[in-house]
């Protein structure tokens, strides 16, 4: 049993003569004759009652024609994804990413996906979470992994991969250190090293601020969260950092890290790419390994 013999089964299912079957599949009429007598001395079954001018099938052909049918589907269905891996191949994949998580979360996964796809060339931009999505609608980049609030972007599909929530970070040597939990009087007047404006963590640090009352008299505005994390453990102020940041730092006793009081988790690592249906296979592929692989950091 060939697939040219199951093509003509299907054609014959079809209704087509021996002439429309022999044109449809660009063989001759005793080609397509050939292929139904080896197919039945294969099966040993008849499939065929011939007349002057068409074929009719056989109870037997009318059970094979769903088999047929479905043996060929699968055969192209296979044939698309080949082609689409071999697409994949040759195609670039530009991925976005925001701070925490390009260099506290990205970099095994990036790995893992580069070993199944070796020949895919990678393109990755870091930046604040809104940039990355701006350069997302703008189809600068394909796909991006960022630290965002709950809330719901126009246009963009936004599925959370875990959750990444802020803590109160200081040196071992603070006075903070010696307490199990930190109550809001225990802030007043601290020295906070925070993000700069306009970051995720930013934002919701000052939020939190706002809904606990807490004002935040001496701001340290520092770019980058190793800078923050450094400047913290000479003891110069407290810091709010994500949580995966700082779990290194917190594992060794380098840094302490606490919870903010009256704090309710909003952030998250998520993974955001454009509500469309027409995505390139390469950006198909990364979604499914990001939602198999990365949620919840499995």
């Amino acid at each position: 049993m060939n697939l040219q013999q199951l093509n003509i089964i299907v054609e014959l299912g079809n209704g087509r003569t021996l002439q429309e079957i022999a044109a449809k599949l660009n063989i001759s009429q005793p080609t397509v004759s050939f292929h139904l007598r080896k197919l039945e001395e294969a099966l040993g079954v008849e499939l065929v009652h011939k007349h002057s001018r068409y074929l009719r099938m056989t109870e037997a052909a009318g059970e094979l024609l769903p088999y047929a049918r479905r043996i060929i589907a699968l055969l192209e269905e296979a044939k698309l994804r080949m082609d689409e891996r071999r697409k994949l191949a040759q195609m670039k994949l530009r991925l976005g990413a925001s701070y925490t998580p390009a260099t506290f979360f990205l970099p095994p996964y990036l790995q893992e996906f580069q070993g199944l796809h070796p020949s895919m060339q990678f393109m990755i931009t870091v930046n604040q979470a809104n940039k990355i999505l701006g350069m997302l609608r703008q189809y600068e980049i394909d796909a991006a992994i960022v630290s965002l609030p709950d809330i719901e972007e126009q246009g963009l599909v936004i599925r959370r991969l875990m959750a990444d929530e802020l803590k109160l970070v200081f040196s071992p040597a603070h006075p903070l250190a010696e307490r199990n939990s930190i109550e809001i009087d225990d802030l007043r007047g601290q020295t906070f090293l925070l993000h700069e404006i306009g970051s995720t963590s930013r934002n919701l640090t000052d939020e939190w601020a706002s809904e606990v009352g807490l004002q935040l008299e001496q701001i340290m505005e520092l770019g980058a969260i190793e800078t923050i994390k450094e400047v913290v453990k000479f003891g110069i102020g407290i810091g709010v950092l994500p949580e995966r940041s700082v779990m290194r730092e917190a594992a060794s006793g380098e840094l302490m890290m606490r919870s903010l009081p009256g704090y309710r988790n909003r952030r998250f690592i998520s993974l955001a790419y454009r509500d469309e249906d027409l995505a390139a296979p390469q950006v198909r592929s990364f979604v499914h390994f990001a939602l198999s692989r990365m949620m919840n950091g499995s």
